[in-house]
């Protein structure tokens, strides 16, 4: 069994906030969660 660590910051790559999930869970359903509460934004990078 394995996880994995999604990360949420700012232009400056410094962490605004950390969201860990199974290693199962699909990336697109791990970042919904953090993503949530963040103010909308003009772009985003995502990997």
């Amino acid at each position: 069994m394995n996880t994995k660590l999604h990360a949420v910051t700012d232009r400056n790559g410094r962490p605004l906030d950390f969201f860990m999930t199974a290693g199962q869970i699909s990336d697109y359903t791990g970042a919904a969660a953090p993503l949530d509460g963040l103010p909308p934004a003009e772009w985003m990078l995502a990997d």
